[in-house]
């Protein structure tokens, strides 16, 4: 009797969270945290910066927004790349382009060779992330997706948080240089990276390396050996033309173009916040010491946010979660500017940290599972890639307000703004047009079939 062709999803998406899931997300943890920590030394660097070359904020802005250039390009040059490449392999090439080029960084001697080796480190930074998402969510158990995929994003902000530690020692000693030479320490672990990190099932299997599929899933399940025969749900088959198309599709338009805006916003006030936090907090009247203080606090706050509202999202859904969470970043970002008392605001940028890097760590995970397998990375790349046209904006936008010395109150009103369009955004996303509903609803129906 021939045996039954194993589903290598439904392996994936029953299995137990073992020691091969722990060693994917320990690594992908570790990517992401280098992640964080490249955006963040760079806000934290800027009033050093600022003193020894003697550039205006303005031109500060426009550096950090050159930089945010590279990353949406990385974002979607690496996010398409990764269906035709494989995932790993863009991820090991990515990691090796940030760490290396932001690691020259610290070697700079002016202006223009700074923002050249930060331009190149972006491409890498916004190629990493995508990748990460995208083969995070192919291995998570199912019942646990949404909360693996948000704890390996908390990394940014373990990283971002590392990031401001590590400033606030450095920089009144050291100065700005060895703040960016730490950045090259991935380069030490890819080789593990290399040996440890496991390919996309779904790309080898279109690849026709069904021998190294059956290793894997043996991993997660050992009742499956070399004889068994696997296969994958059936995917669409790619039509000529631009990927990027495909997103629309289906009745997929409008929620792909709300996506994009909500991530637009949230990177408005990521990078506001990552490139801008010490010197807004300065000009509200705290040392740079101080104001440090406050980066580590935001990213705590975006730790527990991503954890606690990841838990939630696989309870409630994303929208009941990520639409208050922005009209909150929206209220706190008001008030802040407002607030004596040091208290409040820690709260208050706890607040903010939760409803910006703790909003798009949950977002990553909703558009991996909006779309099918055969365009998520292409969905996370685009996505990101036009939510970094609002990292873009962000620094050169933020150094503008703060050359015209307007109140700290007004500047960060300005940035609350972003919440509130983010918000609305996520708002008009139409969840019952997803690939998980659209699963749901099969599985649904089947049970009433069989109930029949």
């Amino acid at each position: 009797m021939k045996a039954k062709p194993i589903n290598a999803n439904h392996v994936i998406d029953n299995s137990k969270f073992q020691s091969y899931h722990f060693w994917l997300v320990f690594w992908m943890f570790l990517v992401i945290a280098f992640d964080g920590y490249d955006v963040v030394i760079y806000g934290a660097s800027v009033p050093s910066l600022i003193k020894e070359w003697g550039i205006s904020d303005v031109m500060a802005g426009a550096i950090g927004s050159y930089t945010v250039i590279g990353t949406a390009l990385g974002a979607i040059m690496f996010g398409m790349a990764a269906d035709k490449w494989g995932r790993k392999n863009i991820i090991i090439l990515t990691t090796l382009i940030f760490s290396f080029f932001t690691l020259l960084t610290g070697f700079a001697n002016g202006p223009v060779t700074f923002t050249l080796f930060r331009v190149i480190a972006g491409i890498g930074l916004g190629g990493v992330m995508p990748n990460v998402i995208a083969l995070t969510t192919e291995f998570a158990p199912k019942r646990i997706r949404s909360a693996v995929v948000s704890f390996v994003f908390c990394g940014y902000s373990v990283g971002a948080i590392m990031a401001a530690l590590t400033s606030r020692s450095l920089l009144p000693t050291a100065g700005w240089e060895p703040v960016f030479w730490l950045a090259g320490i991935p380069l030490s672990f890819l080789p593990f990276m290399i040996k440890m990190i496991p390919e996309s099932i779904g790309f080898l299997i279109e690849n026709g390396k069904v021998e190294k599929v059956k290793d894997i899933l043996n991993k997660l399940d050992s009742s499956i050996d070399k004889k068994t025969v696997i296969q994958m749900e059936k995917q669409q088959v790619k039509a000529p033309g631009s990927p990027v198309t495909k997103l629309f599709e289906e009745k997929r338009a409008l929620s792909t173009l709300m996506f994009w805006i909500s991530c637009f916003s949230a990177f408005v006030l990521i990078y506001s916040m990552n490139t801008w936090l010490p010197r807004l907090m300065m000009q509200s009247g705290y040392d740079l010491s101080s104001s440090l203080t406050f980066t580590a606090v935001m990213q705590v706050g975006a730790i527990a946010g991503t954890i606690i509202f990841g838990r939630l999202v696989d309870k409630w859904g994303f929208k009941r979660v990520l639409v208050p969470l922005f009209f909150c970043g929206a209220i706190a970002l008001s008030l802040i500017g407002f607030t004596k008392s040091t208290i409040l605001a820690f709260i208050y940028i706890s607040v903010i940290g939760a409803s910006s890097v703790g909003v798009q760590n949950l977002s990553n995970a909703f558009v991996s599972q909006y779309y099918p397998f055969s365009m998520r990375s292409t969905a996370l790349g685009s996505t990101m890639a036009f939510g970094r046209m609002g990292g873009i904006v962000a620094p050169t936008f933020v150094g503008f307000l703060l050359s015209i010395n307007l109140m700290p109150q007004y500047n960060f009103a300005a940035i609350a703004t972003a919440a509130i369009i983010g918000g609305f955004a996520m708002l008009f996303v139409q969840e019952q047009h997803g690939n998980y509903q659209k699963e749901r609803n099969a599985v649904h129906q089947k049970k009433l079939e069989i109930a029949k």
